[in-house]
C-alpha cells in the first residue's frame, strides 16, 4: 500500500472511523450470517447465494484496509492553524464566475473527502488547485475539461 499522506479536515477523519467501526462490526456480522444462511442451503459448488457473500465480504475487507492505511497516513488539517488570508486546504471561498456572475461557495479538502455535490472541492481539482494561494480580490484562471472559467475571489473563511 502506499504511504501517501492523506489530509483531513476533523469531520472527514470522524467519518472515516465511523465507516471503519461499522464495517469491522455490524458488516462484518451481517456478511457471516448470510454465509451461514447460504451454506445452510447444502452444495456450495452452485450456490450463488454463498459466491455472492463470500465477494462481499472480500469487499468489505479490503475496505478495511484502505481505511485503516488512511487513518494511518492521516495528517489533520487543523482548522485553527488554517490561514484565512489566502485559499488554504480547510478554507471556505467564495467566487464569483465571471461570465455569469453566478456565485459559489467552495470548501478546500484533501481528495479523501472530495464531494462536488456538497461543494468540497479536493486540492488536487483544477480548481481546488488553481484557487490555492490566491487572497480576496484575485481573478483566477482554471482550466477545465470544457475550456477555461474565470472566478474572482470575494471571501475566505473557515
Amino acid at each position: 500500500m502506499s504511504k501517501k499522506e492523506v489530509l483531513l479536515t476533523y469531520e472527514g477523519l470522524k467519518k472515516l472511523e465511523k465507516e471503519l467501526e461499522y464495517l469491522k462490526g455490524e458488516k462484518r456480522k451481517e456478511i457471516a450470517e448470510r454465509i451461514k444462511q447460504a451454506l445452510a442451503f447444502g452444495d456450495i459448488s452452485e450456490n450463488s447465494e454463498y459466491d455472492e457473500a463470500k465477494n462481499e465480504q472480500a469487499q468489505n475487507e479490503i475496505r478495511i484496509v484502505q481505511l485503516e492505511n488512511m487513518l494511518k497516513n492521516a495528517r489533520i488539517i487543523d482548522e485553527d492553524e488554517v490561514d484565512t488570508k489566502v485559499v488554504n486546504l480547510g478554507t471556505k471561498v467564495k467566487v464569483v464566475e465571471l461570465d455569469s456572475e453566478e456565485e459559489f461557495v467552495f470548501q478546500i479538502v484533501g481528495s479523501t473527502e472530495a464531494d462536488p455535490t456538497q461543494s468540497r472541492i479536493s486540492n488536487e481539482s483544477p480548481v481546488g488547485k488553481a484557487l490555492l494561494g490566491h487572497k480576496v480580490g484575485d481573478t483566477v484562471d482554471v482550466e477545465v475539461p470544457g475550456g477555461k472559467i474565470r472566478y474572482k475571489i470575494v471571501d475566505i473563511n473557515k
